[in-house]
């Protein structure tokens, strides 16, 4: 057995355990964590673990004992693939016996040294005159049920059920359905995840299973959630394009990669996306099982949890979208750290900050710098002097010349809101003050033309940072300077929300993207 991970996933690092947990030490210490764990040679005592391996007779064994069972297989062009997505394989029914001829065929081969597997995918799989298939290396029994408490009659080999032990730990869990994974060459299972909790148990062979935790779905770029195999990837891991895909790039970022073999055994949490790859002649059952907070869930709570994780997800890729490390050295601060963050005499200082000549060279480049990028926005053909005399009017303007916001999303694109960010916020209560003092005409400018939706999140976010560094009575004169500037202060107001608002919905958007795979093309949805 063998493990490699990223640092990026260090903190959910599957745990290893050489001896199998009690109950109780998994109930309390490794399910709730939702953290992958291996069990080494958890399985070993099975009767299956003696009886089934294809290297001692196993194969035999299988034949007597299931062979007249009818299973139904995943039949792939795309082999050594197996995709969830139903377009992209078949189901057929075929006796087990069958396939068991074809493991037994292909034992022959691996002992003559001959590699038909590779050959097989030059070719797209027939079904002969006899019922068997022409290139059965591309035939897969992937979740054939053992046991299945929702759906009993489709069980196929309950046969099987008395060569399977339940792990101790298991042993308090309702266990929804045990099921058969075999296959007579390599193969792969696509990226996915599980609705339940996983135990994989291998029997015999060996898999690779790569894994990434359920925050790296954006990585992986999963598909539409109201679409087949909405739980699987679209992603091409081993040739992604980049092009198409270019979060993909950081998909390695977050994924663990474990061998597992004879007898060792894997939890795989729900929602944990895994591939796995399977050496030739590997046999695998698993178990399934409901996790306690799924089963716990009320039906009549599905829509206030489904509010609350979108808003905690549009909440974090907000966050996302402003997050720029580099410039967290480059903030300007105006002498932040010498003015008190508790309340002091608010008027002469609000006055002071309103004067230029009194204000820090910091803030004055600041303002200059603000003034100016406005005057471009609105007037991009005249010269800017940042002088008191140099206002715009925003007054009267000929409707048929409105100046377009820019629609902007991300900080790095609006120089703007970016000038707004490098700001400590007492500094950019300086360089508002000033600009309604000198330049008010400009300050609506910027407010009502000129800010993005970017901006306004930007600047909102900054009064609320200001408004914990000072006192209520600086608050209110703040905000009165400030919004006196305009002769419409609900329309001022109205702009910083819809900016604000617009800036959430493409949050919201990218959600839907990263997490769902849904592009949101903001039409309505039909009326009943």
């Amino acid at each position: 057995m063998s493990l490699s991970s990223s640092s990026a996933a260090s903190l959910q690092r599957m745990r290893m355990f050489d001896k199998i947990p009690s109950a109780e030490e998994f109930i309390s210490e490794i399910e709730p964590l939702n953290v992958p764990a291996v069990f080494s040679g958890c399985i070993k005592n099975w009767k299956a673990f003696s009886q089934w391996n294809p290297s001692n007779g196993g194969l035999d064994y299988l034949q007597e004992k299931a062979g007249s069972s009818t299973v139904e297989a995943m039949l792939s062009q795309q082999a050594p693939v197996f995709y969830g997505d139903i377009r992209s394989h078949e189901r057929v029914s075929l006796p087990f016996s069958t396939f068991i001829g074809y493991c037994k065929d292909n034992l022959c081969d691996r002992c003559d040294g001959e590699d038909s597997f590779l050959e097989s995918k030059k070719h797209t799989p027939t079904e002969s005159h006899t019922g068997q298939f022409e290139f059965p290396e591309q035939i897969y029994l992937a979740q054939v049920p053992i046991l299945n408490i929702e759906c009993t009659e489709k069980v196929q080999l309950e046969c099987l059920r008395e060569d399977v032990e339940m792990p101790p730990f298991l042993e308090s869990k309702t266990i929804s359905s045990i099921n058969l994974w075999m296959n007579s060459a390599q193969s792969r299972s696509s990226t996915h995840y599980d609705p339940h909790h996983n135990l994989l148990c291998i029997v015999s062979g060996c898999k690779q299973v790569v894994l990434w935790p359920p925050s790296a779905c954006p990585f992986l770029y999963p598909r539409p959630i109201y679409g087949e195999a909405s739980n699987h990837s679209t992603l091409d891991l081993d040739e992604p394009n980049f092009c198409a895909h270019p979060r993909a790039e950081h998909s390695d970022e977050y994924s663990q990669k474990i061998i597992l073999h004879g007898g060792d055994a894997l939890f795989i949490p729900e929602g944990w996306y895994h591939q796995v790859d399977s050496e030739t002649l590997t046999i695998a059952v698993n178990f399934w099982w409901r996790s306690d907070m799924m089963s716990g869930l009320s039906d009549h709570m599905d829509s206030y949890y489904l509010r609350r994780i979108l808003r905690r997800l549009i909440d974090k890729e907000m966050n996302q979208l402003l997050h720029l490390p580099s410039l967290v050295d480059d903030k300007i601060d105006g002498n932040q750290s010498d003015q008190p963050k508790t309340r002091v005499p608010g008027g002469v200082q609000l006055r002071q900050m309103s004067v230029l000549h009194e204000m820090d060279q910091l803030a004055v480049s600041a303002l200059q710098k603000l003034v100016s990028l406005v005057h471009e926005r609105v007037n991009p053909n005249q010269p800017v002097n940042s002088t008191p005399a140099n206002n715009l009017a925003v007054e009267g303007k000929d409707e048929s010349n409105e100046i377009m916001k820019p629609d902007l999303f991300n900080l790095k694109d609006d120089p703007v809101a970016l000038l707004l960010w490098t700001l400590q916020p007492l500094a950019l209560r300086c360089v508002l003050l000033a600009m309604a003092h000198n330049f008010p005409r400009t300050l609506e400018a910027l407010i009502l033309l000129v800010l993005s939706p970017v901006g306004a999140e930007v600047l909102t976010r900054k009064f609320e940072e200001m408004d914990q560094l000072i006192g209520e009575e600086d608050r209110s004169q703040f905000y009165q300077i400030f919004y006196g500037v305009f002769d419409n202060q609900i329309a001022a107001m109205d702009a910083l929300l819809n900016g604000k608002e617009s800036f959430a919905r493409q949050a919201f958007k990218n959600v839907l993207d990263q997490y769902l795979g849904v592009h949101f093309d903001g039409s309505k949805p039909l009326v009943k």
